[in-house]
This record gives structure tokens, C-alpha cells and sequence, in this order.
């Protein structure tokens, strides 16, 4: 056998056995979310907790820290092949300015009230930036893109919590309320697609309502998740400026965001095949929720519940100021 493949070989060995745990819990995660129609980032996380001893097997660590660093990167980075920007484009501008202006207004308010409640602003960078863009997908790429801090994989696990069962809240309740407020097919889609956390949730709200609202809340999705590459190399920057003179920086684009960009722009100049544009889909999806049980893994349910009541409160008010700017610009026509 030559040294490259003893190499690979070894390599393999090494991380084998964390990643196939992790790849066992999402199946599992995926079996339970088909059987019950639950959020399948939050099965994840509970089996992975669930099986939070594997953690401490010295055969699984590695692995599961290589799931959770890196499949979670590229899983963010496949997001990209879901995305073109003539479907962007399609909707035209007022509903692109309202989900720049929503995304950035959650975002910048989260932050405040983060400090207000005396938390690190850090998580209400992630928090925010999860109910603001989608749902799970961005807290897992925000905290990838956030410096390595004592409490982070604790506040991702909690947010990934927040925003799966929120999302699920809003599915359930937000077509009763355009049907209460007379929206139209089109005006009840740009509502769910600007505010529903989760991209499995935007589409089970807007088709449950019609077929053009499905289409067109996928879309105006779409436009939140485009969003998520400038908020990622916007909180890049703002780490590197935080670091102090002489210490490492991280570097200006992250691999898997440059990868991001990369995919997007590649499948708007060319028309790539269904085959792969959905392969590339469910193996992101896939890859995240693997991420996400290899989380869970590391993390005791005593760390997450120690995180207290607050940071709940925080999030259902970030997801509410996210509706509200929504209704505001759909019943004042600027939409």
C-alpha cells in the first residue's frame, strides 16, 4: 500500500467511527421526522443527546469532532446548489428590500437586546441571525463563523432548540393569521417566507395554503438564504477586528463561504442537472443534521437546560419583531 493511501487509511480510521455514530443518529433523526412530521434538526439533537456517553468513548472523538466541524462546513456550503439568483431576481425589489431590511433590523435588535438582558452579544448575533435567515442551517453556519468562545457550542445547541420549535409554532399558527388578516395567495406567501424560521416549515405552511403560496414563500425564502454568505462575512470581519494585535485572526472569507459563493453563482450561469441540484440539497441537509447529532453528542442536556428561561424570551421576541416588520410592510402595501 502506498503512503498516501496508508495516510488515508489511517485518517479513516481515526475519524470512522465518530462520523458513522453521527450518521446512525441523523437517519434515526430522519426516520422519526418522516414517521411524525417533527423537526428533524431538533430529533437529531435529542439522540444525539440521548447517546451523549459516545462522547467519551476515545475511539468516537475524533469523529464526531470532525462531524461537527467539518460536515457541518460543507453542509453549509451545498446550501448553495439550492439557490440561483434569477429566482431571487423573479421577485422583484420590494419584497427583496423587505427581507434585507427584516434580516438586518432582527439582527441589529437581537444584538441590543441581548446586551440589555446582559448576555455575550455573540448570541444574539447567532440567535438572531438564525430566526432572520434559516432557521437552523444559519445557526449552525454563524457558529461556525463565530471565534471558539466556552459557551458556544452550549448557545448553538440552545438556539437550534429555540428556532426548530418556533418554526414548528409558526407553521401551525401564521396561515391561520393571513386568513384572519384577508392576505392574498401572494401577499400570505411573502409572509411565510419572510418570517417562518426553517425552510421545511416555509414550504409546509405555504403549501397547506396553495400551490402559488408555496411557490412563492420557497422563493422569498430562497432571498433569506441568499443573505446568509453577506451576514457570514460580515461577522467574519467583525471577529478579525476583535482580535487583538498579534493574535491569530481567522481568515477574511471562510472556505465554506467562498465554496458557498461559489455554488451559487455556478448553478445561475449554468443550468445544472435536477439530479444534481437536489443531490447537492439533501446531502447538505443531511450533512447538517449529522452535524447537529455530533453537537448533541458533545453536549450534556444539563448544559443546555442550564441555560435558563431568558434566552427563550429572547427568541420569541426576535421571532416576533421579524413578523411584525412583515405584517407592517404587507397591510402598508409596500409589498
Amino acid at each position: 500500500m502506498t503512503a498516501p493511501a496508508l495516510r488515508a487509511w489511517a485518517t479513516l480510521s481515526n475519524v470512522g467511527p465518530g462520523v458513522l455514530a453521527s450518521v446512525i443518529i441523523a437517519a434515526a433523526a430522519g426516520l422519526a421526522a418522516t414517521v411524525t412530521s417533527g423537526p428533524i434538526m431538533l430529533f437529531a439533537l435529542v439522540f444525539g443527546l440521548a447517546v451523549n456517553f459516545l462522547g467519551k468513548v476515545d475511539r468516537c472523538k475524533a469523529g464526531i469532532r470532525f462531524t461537527s466541524q467539518f460536515v457541518l462546513r460543507l453542509g453549509v456550503a451545498l446550501l448553495g446548489l439550492k439557490i440561483t439568483v434569477g429566482e431571487v431576481a423573479s421577485l422583484g425589489w420590494p419584497p427583496i428590500i423587505l427581507v434585507l431590511a427584516a434580516i438586518s433590523l432582527t439582527i441589529l435588535a437581537s444584538i441590543a437586546a441581548a446586551k440589555w438582558m446582559g448576555f455575550d452579544p455573540r448570541f444574539g448575533v447567532l440567535s438572531g441571525g438564525a430566526t432572520a435567515i434559516c432557521g437552523a442551517s444559519a445557526a449552525m453556519a454563524l457558529s461556525a463563523a463565530l471565534p471558539d468562545h466556552p459557551k458556544k457550542e452550549q448557545a448553538t445547541l440552545f438556539t437550534v432548540v429555540g428556532v426548530s420549535i418556533l418554526s414548528t409554532v409558526a407553521m401551525i399558527a401564521y396561515p391561520a393569521i393571513t386568513r384572519l388578516l384577508g392576505f392574498d395567495d401572494v401577499h400570505a406567501g411573502i409572509f411565510f417566507g419572510a418570517t417562518i424560521h426553517d425552510v421545511a416549515q416555509v414550504v409546509g405552511a405555504g403549501f397547506a395554503v396553495s400551490p402559488e403560496t408555496g411557490n412563492v414563500a420557497t422563493i422569498v425564502k430562497l432571498a433569506r438564504v441568499v443573505m446568509l454568505l453577506p451576514v457570514i462575512l460580515s461577522v467574519v470581519l467583525l471577529s478579525r477586528s476583535a482580535v487583538a494585535e498579534g493574535a491569530k485572526r481567522p481568515p477574511l472569507v471562510p472556505w465554506f463561504a467562498a465554496l458557498f459563493a461559489a455554488l451559487v453563482i455556478i448553478n445561475s450561469i449554468i443550468s445544472l442537472p435536477e439530479v444534481i441540484r437536489d443531490g447537492g440539497g439533501e446531502a447538505s441537509r443531511f450533512f447538517l443534521v449529522a452535524a447537529i447529532a455530533a453537537l448533541g453528542v458533545k453536549t450534556r442536556l444539563g448544559d443546555i437546560l442550564a441555560v435558563g428561561w431568558r434566552p427563550a424570551v429572547l427568541m420569541v421576541f426576535e421571532t416576533i419583531f421579524v413578523a411584525g416588520i412583515a405584517l407592517i410592510a404587507i397591510t402598508a402595501k409596500w409589498v
